[in-house]
């Protein structure tokens, strides 16, 4: 059998480049090997080539949990990596190439933990759903959208979902802290458009929809979006006062991130909603004023505080910008505390005695939104445990990606403890 290792570096060598030509190659090597583990996978395409696999492994109990993660990964330019990308070579005892924290390492850790199991004869606690999902990297049309509307039977008695991005190790002194995501900030991708009076750019402006919508974006740009702390990432800043020994000062917690270095990183980006300008278009001739200007902005808002987010977006952008949603999403949030997040904290304690499990909100997106709209509950744990040096979030989408082989050899024992109980 095939190493966790070894399923890293393979699916690695799959260019599944959103966008590009697909995850057909990565599907087609995924539903191979759970067809020669004795399981009958269900392969499925949106659109050619953007390919989906599920299967179901039979457990003690029809209480179905679901692990899920995607085969796409965002684009990489070989000039900029130290090795190829897309070669999945193991340097430093570490595998090298995009997609291995995110998220063909967490792929791997399923498979090697699941084909292990079959391989021993072993029953999970309860059924299990596997799915190995196209398109995260963008909307999730051509995935976890498609996979719930065109394929809902697939996940019948699912109530919980784990997948990306939770149960990574952050070292803190003696301590390794472990945050298990409980929920995710929603999405809200706008496009905003601005009109106005083509003429002359020698003349005076008589309605110059680039200053309009320029305006507006400085306004979105410099708002200072006010904390909001929601009861899961309020629960997250308990933990790690009892953790170092310190309050964390809740009147200025922009410092405090800042003092805790990495620690802080677990709750920079989930104390307050967002909202970053990220694409702008107008005009096709340096002379001419156009009659239309548009942008994009990414827009991130906490569990709750949709209405919120959008009042203040119109308050910003003023009655002369119309806005239409490119992406919009609920934030999901999964029960906190829990019999389920427990039994994650427990296996992780079981592999590492000096772990500290905390509850954690993502500031991104994953396909659980797509999960919860048919009542799925998602926690992000893909166990991981990361030498001290390796910066996790640097990872995400960033140049010389690479995961550590112990670490995935960590997150298979992890995840074989939640599964079986052993």
């Amino acid at each position: 059998m095939k190493s966790v290792a070894e399923i890293c570096s393979d699916l690695i060598r799959f260019d599944t480049t959103n966008p590009g030509s697909g995850e057909r190659p990565a599907a087609e090597y995924v539903a191979t090997l759970l067809a020669d583990a004795g399981l009958e996978p269900t392969v499925f395409e949106s659109a050619p080539r953007r390919t989906t696999v599920v299967a179901r492994v039979a457990g003690d109990s029809p209480d179905a949990l679901l692990i899920h993660g995607h085969l796409d990964v965002v684009p990489a330019d070989p000039a900029e990596w130290e090795l190829h990308p897309f070669s999945g070579e193991i340097v430093d005892d570490c595998v090298y190439g995009r997609g291995a924290v995110d998220m063909k390492g967490s792929c791997a850790m399923t498979l090697a933990t699941v084909l292990g199991m079959q391989a021993g004869g072993v029953r999970p606690k309860r059924d299990l759903v596997l799915a190995f999902l196209a398109d995260e990297e963008a909307t999730g049309d051509y995935g976890s959208r498609h996979a719930v509307t065109a394929h809902r039977e697939l996940f019948d008695g699912v109530t919980e979902a784990i997948s990306e991005s939770g149960g990574f190790s952050v070292t803190a002194g003696d301590a390794r802290v472990y945050p298990i995501a409980v929920g995710e900030r929603g999405t809200s991708w706008m496009k905003l458009t601005a009109h106005g009076v083509a003429g002359h750019g020698s003349r005076p402006a008589v309605d110059n929809p680039v200053a309009t919508l320029v305006h507006a974006l400085s306004r979105i740009a410099a708002y200072q979006w006010p904390v909001r702390l929601t009861p899961s990432v309020a629960a997250l800043l308990r933990s790690l006062s009892e953790i170092t020994g310190r309050p964390v000062d809740l009147d200025r917690l922009d410092a405090e991130a800042a003092r805790l270095g990495p620690l802080g990183s677990l709750f920079k980006g989930q104390i307050r909603n967002s909202a970053n300008p990220t694409m702008l278009t107008a005009g096709y001739k340096v002379n001419v004023v156009p009659s239309t200007a548009e942008a994009h902005v990414d827009g991130r808002y906490l569990p709750g505080l949709q209405e919120e987010f959008l009042a203040t977006i119109d308050e910003l952008l003023g009655p002369r910008i119309t806005r239409e949603f490119v992406n919009l999403e609920d934030a999901p949030s999964a029960p906190y505390p829990s019999a389920f997040f427990d039994e994650m904290a427990t296996a992780l304690v079981a592999e590492d005695p000096a772990a500290r499990p905390v509850p954690y909100v993502m500031s991104g997106g994953t396909d659980a939104k797509s999960f919860a709209r048919i009542g799925i509950k998602g926690y992000g744990f893909a166990p991981l445990m990361l030498r001290p040096d390796l910066d996790y979030f640097g990872m995400f989408h960033g140049k010389d990606e690479r995961v550590p082989v112990e670490g995935l050899e960590f997150g298979t024992r992890v995840l074989n403890r939640l599964l079986t109980g052993a």
